[in-house]
């Protein structure tokens, strides 16, 4: 089997200005600035006043729809003194004063069938926004897989831009169908004999895409992203392909197409075995996406193929699924790509944006992007170039004994920054509070197959009698905790959480629901995952040590670890349990992932979902805590900061069944 890293076809060279620099009291990115650090240089808001902060507004998210399980990820961006991000499961783009919270203006795409099979709608993460013709322009995607450009100071629909959708409701410009670009050269579209039908989209047995990220405008184009129905519930091995769109900012027009499954004679097209490229799909970005507008490059980050904890049916390293991907954002060519897990089973997508900043290694001034993961590294790459900034070594891992998988011999291991979190899982990180409770624990991991970060999946009723396979860590960095980083001094800040999974790996036939209208594709696969597995510690408690989550400092310039803390205080129901009277405990931290926001002066930090409803100031350079102050609600994925009429203020997006979908916004008062 041809093994490809990475490579690279083309090099340009240039500094690239963070947004943020550049316009200090803006965010102009719902990362901050194109290389999604989630930095401000701002510092009106400092150890000294931080406790002084109080409440300036709360926006209601749910009065735009339902919520699902209270969810709002979308951080919202800052430009030209107003606010603009999206909430409901409509994804309805919203205005908002940023003194007051008051909505200024909104929009809504119609109605759609199509909209109705979207995944993850709930889950949108904000707009992107682009000066066109001197005037500012909203870019968002669509549950239902529009493209739509909005005036910034109106809402209107942009004037002589897209491609009118023949739907009623639809306005006559200002949008474009994403799915009749996607599907122009895809062979199984083009043979199926389908008509085109715009309000029901694509159908179901060839597959179903959305979007969650929002596009990233990089040089006067439009980059779009989609994704598609989480791996561990698919059956059915057909499905599209996610491949990234270009569009011209200024009149919508298609520009280019990147195939993320490679057609042959294509590169990668060699690591799809036995045609599985025909029909396999997914390999989408559903995180968000970063660039190097100086450069001209934006960075994708990948999830696996169709299909979670099995591809018997797609042998071969399956590129690009689970990969960093550079694009030339002028015509679509890949410049370099590394692929991060070779055919991946695990569910270890990319979750969160790449970042984008500038060091210094060994004496030399580096250009990197850093891609942290679920797997708990921060693969690290000159991102001019592609090559790694410290080695990464092809290590061999266990193969699998699943009926008609073909594993990779070998998986990518960074050997610098240290990995931040569990991998793997052996009697040695079970908890060990009380001997009775480490017991328990033993007795516990008996009945499952447990083993090192790339350990392989077994079906119900193995030969062994164990009950499932346990897969460390289950995402160390997800969604909820994208990391922030200091791009002045070159510190990444990476939250993570600790978390192990089981999966019962049953044939397709038990799990199908053919009459579901999310299930998409024609061929039942031979295994799928049944449901999340039962693997839990004793007596309630986590069977791992702690910390159940924490905050690592690494200084890029040379990879070390500066520190790691906790992420907040040991909840109550573990410091009460009865198992654990008498018990001098560690500060075990929550289970949930921690949310950060780096500025000039402070790391900013909230606990995550689970958490207390408190937000707190770090120490960048020690992780001391310098203060706290009170939230309505917990914060979750992500924190923003801007500076209106000479206010700093603090949007932290908060969950609660009070406060479902919501916005706070904090500032110091009138008289500080």
């Amino acid at each position: 089997m041809k093994r490809i890293l990475f490579a690279t076809s083309l090099i340009l060279t240039a500094t690239v200005p963070s947004a943020a620099q550049d316009r200090p009291g803006e965010w102009r990115y719902i990362g901050g600035d194109a290389g999604h650090t989630r930095y401000s240089p701002l510092e009106q808001i400092n150890k000294d006043n931080f406790e002084e902060l109080e409440q300036a507004w709360v926006f209601r998210g749910d009065n735009y729809g339902p919520t699902v399980d209270y969810l709002f990820r979308s951080t919202p961006i800052y430009i030209d003194g107003m606010l603009y991000t999206v909430a409901g499961r409509r994804r309805t783009v919203i205005a908002i004063d940023p003194a007051t919270g008051e909505t200024i203006w909104t929009y809504r795409e119609p109605h759609t069938t199509r909209y109705e099979r979207g995944m993850r709608n709930n889950y949108g993460k904000g707009v992107a926004y682009a000066e066109v013709d001197g005037r500012g322009v909203i870019f968002t995607s669509s549950p239902g897989f529009f493209l739509h450009a909005l005036d910034a100071k109106t809402g209107l629909p942009l004037p002589n831009w897209g491609t009118p959708v023949p739907l009623p409701g639809f306005s006559q410009t200002g949008v474009v169908d994403l799915l009749p670009d996607l599907v122009r050269d895809w062979d199984p579209w083009l043979t199926s004999g389908y008509t085109y039908d715009p309000d029901r989209g694509i159908p179901r047995d060839l597959g179903n895409l959305s979007s969650s990220s929002p596009p990233i405008v990089v040089n006067g184009v439009v980059v779009v992203s989609n994704v598609h129905e989480q791996g561990y519930y698919q059956t059915r091995t057909e499905n599209i392909p996610g491949d990234i769109l270009g569009y011209d900012a200024r009149t919508g027009k298609y520009l280019w197409k990147f195939h993320v499954i490679p057609r042959p004679g294509e590169l990668g097209h060699e690591t799809w075995e036995n045609d599985a490229w025909k029909t396999t799909g997914d390999v989408s970005s559903w995180a968000p996406m970063s660039a190097d507008p100086e450069r001209g490059i934006v960075y994708i980050p990948t999830n696996p193929p169709t299909i979670d904890f099995y591809g018997g049916f797609r042998p071969g390293d399956n590129l690009f699924g689970t990969s960093l991907i550079a694009l030339d954002v002028k015509t679509g060519k890949r410049v370099w790509h590394f692929q991060l897990v070779h055919h991946d089973i695990w569910n270890f997508d990319n979750p969160t944006a790449p970042l984008v900043m500038n060091v210094t290694v060994d004496g030399r001034p580096t250009p990197i992007v850093v891609q942290t993961t679920k797997q708990g590294w921060a693969f690290t790459f000159n991102r001019e170039t592609g090559e790694p900034v410290w080695p990464i070594e092809e290590r061999e891992v266990p193969q699998s004994d699943l009926p008609g998988e073909k594993l990779s011999p070998t998986q990518p291991f960074p050997t610098w920054p240290l990995a931040y979190d569990l991998q793997g899982l052996t009697e040695d990180d079970l908890i060990d509070y009380t001997p009775e409770l480490r017991q328990e624990a033993l007795d516990i991991v008996k009945h499952y197959k447990i083993g090192p970060i790339f350990n392989p999946p077994i079906q119900v009723d193995h030969p062994s009698g164990l009950r499932s396979f346990v897969s460390c860590p289950s995402g160390a960095t997800n969604i909820h905790g994208p990391a922030s980083a200091d791009p002045e001094a070159g510190i990444l800040f990476v939250s993570s959480r600790t978390g192990c999974r089981s999966e019962n790996i049953v044939p397709g036939s038990v799990m199908d629901k053919p009459d579901d209208y999310m299930t998409t594709g024609k061929t039942l696969s031979d295994w799928v995952v049944a449901n999340r597995g039962d693997f839990r510690g004793p007596q309630g408690l986590p069977i791992y040590k702690p910390p159940y989550s924490r905050i690592t400092a690494i200084d890029m310039n040379t990879g070390e670890q500066l520190w790691q803390i906790p992420n907040g205080d040991t909840p109550d129901r573990i410091k009460n349990h009865p198992a654990l009277e008498g018990v001098d405990l560690p500060n075990t931290g929550v289970t949930t992932s921690p949310v950060t926001l780096a500025t000039a002066s402070l790391l900013i930090h909230a606990e995550g979902s689970g958490g207390q409803p408190v937000l707190r100031a770090i120490d960048k350079k020690t992780g001391e805590r310098l203060g706290v102050v009170d939230m309505p609600a917990q914060g979750q994925y992500g924190i923003m900061t801007y500076l209106h009429e000479g206010k700093q203020y603090i949007v932290v997006q908060i969950m609660s069944p009070t406060h479902p979908g919501s916005l706070v916004a904090l500032r110091l008062p009138d008289d500080s």
